[in-house]
C-alpha cells in the first residue's frame, strides 16, 4: 500500500511567492483560505484583505479556525480546504469504503479496460490466522482461471468477474477537509485493519499541514457500535429461514401520483401560487394538458442536460440484487441514497454472457463455488475479513433511493450502448419499473445513444443536437 498526499489548494499569493523562488513559509497551507473565509461573516474588510492577514499570521488563523469549528460548530469553513490523494495498492473491498463519501471525487483503475496482474492483498486478519493457505490457494485459483479466460479470448471486463475483492487497484481522491475528518473517524472505527491503515497513513500526512481544520479523528461509538447493535436486534426480530424468489430489481416504494406532483412543482416555480393551489389546479387538468406541461419542461434538453430541479420531488426506492462488479459502478451515483447488506453467496452468481458463449460457464461456476465454500469457512471465525475472498460475480442486496432527476442521469449514462452490460441491464429494469408508476415524468428516459429516437417518439421531431 502506498498513500501519497498529491496536492492541496493554496492562497494565490502564496503560490505566486513560490513561483518567484521565495522560500516556503508556514503559510503554505489551505488553512489560510479557511481562516480568511471564516471571517467574512463578521469582519467588514474585503476578502482579499482577510486573506492577506491570514497569510501574515498563520498561527492566529489556526486558532481562529479551531475556535470557529470546535466552539461554534461551523464545520463548513473546513470545506474550503481541498486535498488530493494517490491511493495505490488498495483492495477492491477497501474502495467500497473509500467511495462512500458523497461530496468527493474519485477516479479508479478500471478492471474493464486493464488486464489484471494477479496482485492481491492478504489481509492482516487472515495473514495471522490458520486460513492463510486456504485464502492464498483460493485466490491463486481465481487468478489462474482469469488468465485462462483472457487467453481464450474473453475480454478482461468479463474475466474479472472471477477475481476477488482483495485484488489491488488504485484511485485518485479529491476531498475537502470536512469530509476528510469524517473519513478519519469512520476509518478509525472500522473493523478491518486495511481501512484503519489507510486512515492513519492519510492523517499522518495531513496533520502537519492543516492541524486546525482536522480536529475530531478518534473512533466513536456511533461509527463503531451502532450497526453491530442493530444487527443484534435484527437477529432477535427476523427469525426463521429466508424465503421468496430472488428478484434482481424490485421497485419497493415510490411517490404516489408522481406525475401530478411534478406538474404542481413546475407550476409552483413559475407562478405566485401556493403549492396546495398548484396541486388542486393540476388535478383538474386534462391528460393532454398534463402531457403538455411535462413535455414543455423536457423539450429543450439535449442528451447531456439534466432535467429541471423540480424532477427531484418524485422519489423511488429500489431493492436490487447486484454483483460486486455492478455495485462498483452503482455506488458512483452518490446523489442517491444507497445502503447495503453484506455479500451473500446464497444470492447466486452473476455469470458474464461472454463466459457462457465461450463454453466456460462450468469452469467459472466451479471456481466461484469453491470460493463460496472458502468464504463460509473463514466467516465462521473472521467474519469482517471473509468478503475479501469473494469474487466480482458474488452478489449482495442493496436499497437504492433516488429521485426522478437522478434516475434520468443513471439511465442516460448506464443504459447507453457503451455502458458495461451488467449495470446496463440493472438500470434498464429500474427505468422500466419506474415508467409504470410515473409515465409522464419519465417521458424521455433512456440511454444517451437512443436519445434522438426517444425524443422523436415523444415530440414527433428530432432534437436540435443529436448524440455524438
Amino acid at each position: 500500500m502506498k498513500i501519497i498526499l498529491a496536492g492541496y489548494n493554496l492562497d494565490s499569493e502564496v503560490i505566486n511567492g513560490l513561483k518567484r523562488g521565495e522560500s516556503a513559509k508556514d503559510n503554505v497551507t489551505p488553512e489560510v483560505l479557511s481562516a480568511s473565509y471564516a471571517r467574512i461573516s463578521r469582519d467588514p474588510r474585503p476578502i482579499d484583505e482577510l486573506r492577506a492577514a491570514a497569510r501574515q499570521e498563520v498561527e492566529k488563523a489556526r486558532r481562529s479556525n479551531q475556535n470557529i469549528i470546535f466552539k461554534m460548530g461551523h464545520h463548513s469553513v473546513a470545506e474550503h480546504a481541498v486535498f488530493n490523494f494517490d491511493l495505490i495498492g488498495v483492495s477492491r473491498l477497501a474502495f467500497e469504503e473509500i467511495e462512500k463519501f458523497r461530496l468527493c471525487s474519485y477516479t479508479e483503475k478500471s478492471q474493464r479496460y486493464q488486464t489484471l496482474e494477479g496482485n492481491y492483498l492478504v489481509p492482516e486478519e487472515i495473514e495471522n490466522s490458520e486460513f492463510t493457505d486456504l485464502f492464498r490457494d483460493t485466490v491463486d485459483e481465481q487468478n489462474a482461471a482469469y488468465a485462462r479466460f483472457v487467453q481464450n479470448g474473453i475480454e478482461p471486463e468479463d474475466a474479472r468477474y472471477l477475481t476477488c475483492l482483495a485484488t489491488l487497484g488504485q484511485v485518485g481522491l479529491t476531498i475537502n477537509a470536512r469530509n476528510l475528518e469524517l473519513l478519519f473517524r469512520r476509518f478509525a472505527s472500522h473493523p478491518l485493519a486495511e481501512i484503519n491503515e489507510i486512515g492513519r497513513a492519510m492523517f499522518e500526512q495531513i496533520k502537519p499541514i492543516a492541524p486546525s481544520i482536522i480536529l475530531f479523528t478518534e473512533p466513536t461509538a456511533l461509527d463503531r457500535d451502532t450497526y453491530p447493535q442493530l444487527g443484534q436486534l435484527a437477529g432477535k426480530i427476523l427469525t426463521g429461514r429466508k424465503s421468496g424468489p430472488i428478484k434482481e430489481v424490485l421497485l419497493a416504494d415510490y411517490v404516489k401520483n408522481a406525475d401530478l406532483k411534478l406538474i404542481a412543482a413546475l407550476l409552483h416555480t413559475v407562478s405566485d401560487r401556493s403549492y396546495d393551489q398548484c396541486i388542486k389546479a393540476s388535478k383538474s387538468l386534462t391528460k393532454k394538458k398534463k402531457e403538455e406541461i411535462i413535455k414543455t419542461s423536457l423539450q429543450n434538453l439535449e442528451f447531456y442536460d439534466s432535467t429541471l430541479r423540480e424532477f427531484e420531488y418524485p422519489d423511488l426506492t429500489f431493492e436490487l440484487i447486484v454483483s460486486a462488479a455492478c455495485f462498483g459502478q452503482l455506488k458512483r451515483h452518490r446523489m442517491a441514497t444507497l445502503t447495503c447488506q453484506g455479500y451473500d453467496p446464497e444470492l447466486g452468481l452473476t455469470v458474464p454472457p461472454a463466459v457462457v458463449k465461450a463454453g466456460m460457464e462450468k469452469e467459472f461456476k466451479k471456481v466461484a463455488e469453491r470460493t463460496g465454500k472458502a468464504f463460509e469457512t473463514i466467516r465462521k471465525k473472521l467474519s469482517p475479513a471473509a468478503p475479501y475472498i469473494l469474487t466480482n460475480s458474488h452478489r449482495r442486496r442493496v436499497l437504492f433511493k433516488c429521485n426522478a432527476r437522478e434516475l434520468y442521469h443513471i439511465s442516460r449514462l448506464r443504459e447507453d450502448a457503451h455502458a458495461q452490460w451488467d449495470i446496463q441491464k440493472i438500470s434498464r429494469q429500474m427505468a422500466d419499473a419506474a415508467k409504470k408508476v410515473m409515465p409522464l415524468t419519465l417521458t424521455t428516459i433512456g440511454g444517451k445513444d437512443r436519445y434522438g429516437e426517444i425524443y422523436k417518439s415523444a415530440f414527433g421531431k428530432a432534437p436540435k443536437v443529436l448524440p455524438i
